[in-house]
């Protein structure tokens, strides 16, 4: 059974009896401040927050000061007390106001849903291309930092390439690839990270589509009769999208006609909608209407498509009127012209590439594609694709190949019959060119002697289809070589019809010809040099031709400094920028067989070290101490090549402390025994070696650190005068044990957007203990200006780290009203909080999102306006909850009158405490209103009750309360459900 009833809760500080310190200030013109400090302890009293109404009720939130009311739910036979102030204790008796985070999100933006599905998530449902606002909301002291993320969505989302560090997350124009669960990470190094998550669900509908299809086959020309025809309606939407069909004005549905069949396959899951019509009839050539419908939620209106169906639809056909394949030369223009031959309704035409994208000069027209000084790499196949939604779409293809040439190579094979790699008179030996050609079969191969036409003999034999090697080749075989054979050979490779420049290669055949060797020069292996160097590996080649030499590693398999596995050197030589120490290792260079001789391939190896200067942590750490304190600096080192003979030397500024060697260890130590004024500064370890040096830098300064400014003040904000306002600034110092004893803080004040500071001290007495709250009120604040403010500890060392804070006014919905009201519309629910001490919590529901499974005839069907919309608070109460489990909410304590400067009371009025509830159930027992007084610990007084079930309706109590000092409300049930609505009020 449900228990529904009042708002959610806030979280409430306390603060000590007795205040060390407070002052006036009025030296800020414009701005008073008075100054006060206390630390929050355990067993103190709750904070009095004054209000002159309490109203908790469905519509506006006028926070009026503060107030505390405590909604005690308990099933039994007794009534549950209302101790409430330990509660916030928990976790921070020994640290002050310093608190773990908290969070929670809240929404605005074009929400067109917020639900909360069986307490698991909350789901929020927007428009595409709606703006998204989510905001974090954080408590915690220090403040915490808020980190939003993403995930489950589309792996193509990458969430803006980062996360978002901003309270308020803020997507305009979202859309549905950006919907998913949102995290809202918070943190301040208190505790665990507080993570609340939120699921967007992004509402989309896209155009429907309709496609047509028959049963056999698909007719060439047009639809004849006795044929079934298939409609399919398919559109994208979130939610699932739920489709009709219209012929003409008439609606269609299943059994409306004989011959119409309406069915979703089982495969598509809702995403289409099929029409069969069942053995063409005159009667079914007609205009035919899918309407596509997602029920108008977020504002989405339905969409529609007309397919016109006559005797003459008909799926597409097409024409090319080009050649297959288009063989053209660089640079020129191409046209491919597609046109359709049929079809009905008339075919849209496209133009694809086998590369998916058309190139990006291409000019498309209709069935028109133009393609000016195309190249090389925009040749491929091109496709024409011709789709009128009936039948299956028709596509022709053709292929473009560009003209060209490339990568002229050769080589020298010795006598294979002889275990010799040299060429000897009177033994044979073949040149091989090799070029690569498109298209090929365009290829011509001719061969020149000393620049004259060498044609095919018996020792002279000349073959361009060598099976034992690549396309592209051809081979001059010189039988029995004479010494009139000496010369230089020309291979000559063209293209066919010519518009290609030809590529020549040049081999000279003579005395000193010979195979390849290489040597590595005793200087240059090994190699030792500094990271990032530019450093030149070299091999020396021997030989005539000299060929090209390829680079790889010969330690381990990894790519070259270039990325590729091997390198090619035209000289011999690798040269590397910027080596660095993974480039440690050995190197092979081999020859290849191109551009020399096709024998087994020479190698040599080459060691190359490389040294670079010791790395050390910390590399840069700030220390803030006190006069007269001993501390220890310690710099290690990581590692360093060479790793022996490491020297370390301690200076301050430019003064030598100390040296010395690290011989076993990686780490060295300077201690201070008690720092004098000399004694700030910047310290520095270096630690070297032969490649250089790493360094240790340490600042030691006595700056205080930052304060941290406190943000959970509630009603910081108060009403001075109708044209100022006031503002209670509150702060705690971060590590205030670390420096000196802060004597003064440095406030600093301007209005936003102005140029000009207005500065005063605030002193201090005494030493801060850590997690002590110190309050500072200013007044005088213009309406409605913002302030930016600015605070600066000091210590005798001089200032420490600044904090800026902006302080914003806002004004109260009704000023006149003196009241409090509560809401539930509002997420925030009015600053309410859950009891963490109770055994559960209530929830925020209305009548719209309740479900009525577990509790039915029971419960509100609206809110007490009448809305299904409006929210309310409830609890469950049936299984699985026990007898004599609680559930509370809690709001601020209010003070019996507003106070005067000087903290006496200046009246003590009676006020009307009134509130709505619903009681409907079988099992209802008694809901009671409770007052509890300040100083009147466990004298709990009833002001009213009520007993058993009300009916199935809202009702409205009053009842006038005269407390004498600080109070709070409370009301209690037994059983079943109910929801109520209070106020308070002067009567």
């Amino acid at each position: 059974m449900l228990l529904p009833a009042v708002p959610a809760p806030t979280e409430i500080l306390t603060e000590s009896n007795s205040f060390h310190r407070a002052s006036n200030k009025h030296s800020l013109p414009g701005v008073n401040g008075v100054s006060t400090r206390f630390t929050l302890n355990p067993g103190a009293e709750p904070r009095e927050l004054s209000s002159d109404r309490l109203h908790l009720a469905l519509g506006r939130t006028y926070h009026h000061r503060s107030g505390y009311v405590d909604i005690n739910v308990k099933m039994g036979l007794v009534f549950g007390l209302l101790w409430l102030f330990n509660i916030f204790l928990e976790g921070i008796h020994c640290q002050g106001v310093y608190a773990p985070p908290t969070v929670r999100i809240i929404h605005s933006g074009h929400a067109c849903n917020v639900e909360e599905e069986r307490y698991t998530e909350r789901v929020y449902t927007i428009r595409e291309g709606e703006t998204l606002e989510l905001a974090c909301l954080v408590s915690g002291h220090p403040r915490p930092q808020i980190r939003w993320t993403k995930t489950a969505g589309s792996a193509s989302d990458r969430f803006q390439d980062s996360s978002v560090f901003n309270e308020t997350l803020r997507i305009t124009r979202i859309q549905r690839l950006q919907g998913g669960r949102y995290y809202c990470k918070a943190e301040n190094g208190l505790g665990s990270p507080a993570i609340k998550s939120i699921r967007v669900d992004v509402y989309y509908l896209d155009d429907p589509i309709v496609t047509v299809h028959q049963s056999i086959g698909e007719a060439k020309e047009q639809f004849y009769y006795e044929r079934t025809v298939f409609l399919r309606c398919m559109a994208n939407s979130n939610p699932p999208v739920r489709y009709s069909w219209r012929r003409g004005q008439e609606f269609l549905s299943q059994g409306s006609d004989k011959g119409v069949e309406i069915y979703e396959p089982f495969f598509t899951q809702g995403e289409t909608k099929i029409l069969k019509l069942k053995n063409l009839r005159p009667q079914d050539y007609a205009n035919y209407s899918c309407i596509a419908s997602v029920r108008n939620v977020c504002g989405i209106t339905n969409k529609n498509v007309l397919f016109k169906l006559s005797n003459k639809t008909a799926s597409p056909t097409i024409k090319l009127l080009v050649e297959d394949p288009i063989v053209v030369n660089p640079g020129q223009t191409v046209t491919l012209v597609c046109v359709t031959s049929g079809g009905d309704p008339t075919p849209t035409l496209t133009w694809v590439h086998s590369a998916d994208e058309l190139p990006k000069k291409s000019v498309l027209n209709g069935g028109t594609l133009t393609l000016p000084a195309i190249s090389i790499e925009e040749a491929g196949v091109y496709s024409c694709v011709a789709s009128n939604n009936v039948g299956n779409p028709a596509k022709k293809s053709t292929t473009i190949v560009v003209r060209g040439l490339k990568k002229g190579r050769f080589w020298i094979t010795p006598d294979p019959y002889h275990n010799d790699d040299n060429i000897q008179i009177g033994r044979e030996v073949k040149i091989s060119c090799q070029v690569e050609a498109t298209p090929p079969e365009e290829l011509l191969f001719s061969w020149l002697k000393n620049g004259r036409p060498l044609r095919s003999s018996e020792r002279m034999v000349i073959t361009h289809t060598d099976p034992e090697v690549q396309p592209g080749t051809t081979n001059l075989d010189i039988i029995d070589l004479k010494f009139t054979d000496f010369g230089t050979y020309t291979c000559v490779a063209v293209l066919k019809n010519g518009g290609i420049p030809e590529i020549s290669i040049d081999v000279n055949i003579s005395s000193t010809t010979v195979p390849p060797e290489l040597t590595v020069p005793r200087d240059k292996s090994p190699l030792v040099v500094q990271e990032g160097d530019t450093v030149e590996l070299q091999c020396l080649v021997s030989g005539k031709p000299k060929p090209i030499i390829l680079w790889s590693r010969a330690d381990k398999e990894v790519p070259m400094p270039d990325g590729g596995l091997q390198t090619e050197s035209y000289d011999g030589a690798l040269r590397i920028v910027n080596v660095s120490r993974e480039m440690t290792g050995t190197y092979r260079c081999a020859t290849s067989q191109y551009n020399g001789f096709n024998v087994k391939p020479r190698e040599a190896l080459v060691e190359l070290t490389v040294q670079y200067p010791p790395a050390v942590e910390p590399l840069f750490t700030e220390i803030r101490q006190g006069l007269g304190r001993a501390f220890t600096l310690n710099c290690r080192m990581l590692r360093a090549h060479p790793s022996k003979v490491l020297k370390y030397e301690w200076k301050l500024g430019t003064r030598l402390l100390t040296i010395g060697q690290l011989d076993q260890r990686d780490e060295t130590d300077y201690h201070v025994r008690a720092l004098n004024r000399e004694g700030y500064g910047e310290y520095t370890c270096e630690v070297t070696n032969e490649a250089g040096a790493g360094a240790c830098r340490f600042l030691v300064t006595g700056r205080a650190y930052a304060p941290e400014f406190y943000y959970d003040t509630y009603s910081a904000l108060w009403q001075n005068r109708p044209r100022v306002y006031g503002f209670k600034l509150q702060w705690t110092q971060q590590n205030p044990l670390s420096v000196d004893r802060i004597v003064a803080y440095r406030l600093g004040i301007k209005q936003t957007g102005q140029s000009r500071w207005w500065e005063q001290e605030i002193p201090m007495e005494g030493a801060i203990a850590k997690g002590e709250l110190i309050t500072h009120n200013l007044t005088e604040l213009i309406k409605p200006e913002a302030y930016l403010v600015r605070l600066t500890p000091i210590t005798r060392f001089g200032e420490g780290d600044s904090t800026d804070r902006t302080i914003r006014y806002s004004a109260p919905v009704n000023p006149h009203l003196r009241e409090f009201q509560c809401s539930f519309e509002d997420e925030a629910v009015c600053m309410f909080t859950q009891d963490k001490r109770d055994d559960f919590d209530w929830t925020r529901h209305s009548a719209a999102t309740r479900d009525t499974k577990y509790t039915p005839n029971t419960g509100p069907s609206s809110d007490r306006v009448g809305s299904k919309q409006g929210f309310y608070m409830y609890i469950e109460t049936s299984r699985p909850r026990l007898e004599g489990e609680k559930a509370r909410l809690l709001t601020p304590t209010f003070n019996v009158a507003p106070k005067s400067p000087y903290g006496t009371v200046t009246s003590s009025p009676t006020y009307c405490f009134g509130f709505y509830y619903h009681m409907y159930g079988k099992h209802i027992g008694a809901l009671n209103a409770y007052l509890r007084q300040k100083g009147q610990s466990g004298a709990d007084s009833s002001v009213w009750t009520l007993v058993g079930n009300q009916g199935d309706r809202w009702k409205q109590a009053k009842v006038n309360i005269h407390p004498t000092a600080s109070f709070q409300v409370g009301t209690t049930l037994w059983e079943e459900q109910w929801v109520i609505n209070a106020e308070l009020r002067w009567p």
